[in-house]
């Protein structure tokens, strides 16, 4: 992932889009390999963020700012998945005068949620999806509908958590993102086997579902919904 950059000359942010899982353990490692230490040190920050809103934004501002430990490089590696745009544009604030002696990497599911305006500012590198999610949405398109919806229910499926004290937990991974990232495969293998038809863009299709997913309130399910039902078994 990280083959090509020059770690004399680095760029003040990059941009991963890739499933956090699969591409933490890369960055981490890299960020090693730049003499930095990632476990406690307080020049390293590591967060990780379902939804990431202003207040955090304004967090993320404030401890850029902070000078670093005997004047050492600072580093930054945060995980959204998804980010509000009150949000983005206070981050976009961090990067239009970037922070000397300091890199950030953000790792997103999907770039193309980001302000344009945003992702202009960062070194992108491209996402990143395992051999996994792929098998799985290549078996999703054989399905038959009954099994398609059988299988997008399971997928969305979110469980109650708590705490300690009985406080419900929000889950890390919400039927919002685990929606997107099962579309970023299942177009993926769309690509990869040529699946045309002139009377539907499945394609367009697809683009429309995950427009509406990022909108609050709309229902994933529902959203998922539709995929299985335009596109035809292969």
């Amino acid at each position: 992932m990280f083959e090509h950059i020059d770690t004399n000359n680095l760029h003040h942010a990059y941009l991963i889009e890739g499933d956090r899982d699969i591409v933490l353990p890369e960055i981490l490692k890299f960020i090693e390999s730049l003499g930095v230490d990632t476990a406690a040190n307080s020049d390293f920050t590591h967060m990780h963020f379902d939804s990431l809103k202003i207040d955090d934004a304004r967090d993320i501002k404030v401890l850029a700012g902070e000078r670093g430990y005997e004047d050492k490089k600072k580093v930054f590696l945060i995980s959204a998945n998804s980010f509000l745009h009150e949000a983005q544009n206070t981050l976009l604030k961090i990067f239009e005068e970037p922070i000397e002696n300091t890199v950030f990497f953000i790792v997103v599911p999907d770039k193309n949620a980001l302000l344009k305006t945003l992702i202009s500012r960062f070194y992108v590198i491209g996402r990143g999806i395992e051999s996994s999610p792929l098998v799985d949405a290549e078996k999703f398109l054989k399905m038959n509908l009954p099994t398609r919806l059988e299988y997008i229910k399971e997928l969305l499926a979110e469980e109650d958590e708590e705490d300690e004290n009985g406080n419900e937990i929000m889950p890390e991974n919400s039927a919002r993102s685990k929606a997107l990232g099962f579309l970023n495969s299942l177009e993926s293998v769309l690509h990869h086997n040529s699946l045309k038809n002139s009377q539907v863009n499945y394609y367009e299709h697809i683009f429309k579902v995950r427009k509406f997913l990022r909108m609050p309130g709309s229902s994933p399910k529902n959203l998922m919904e539709s995929v299985a039902l335009i596109i035809p078994v292969l």
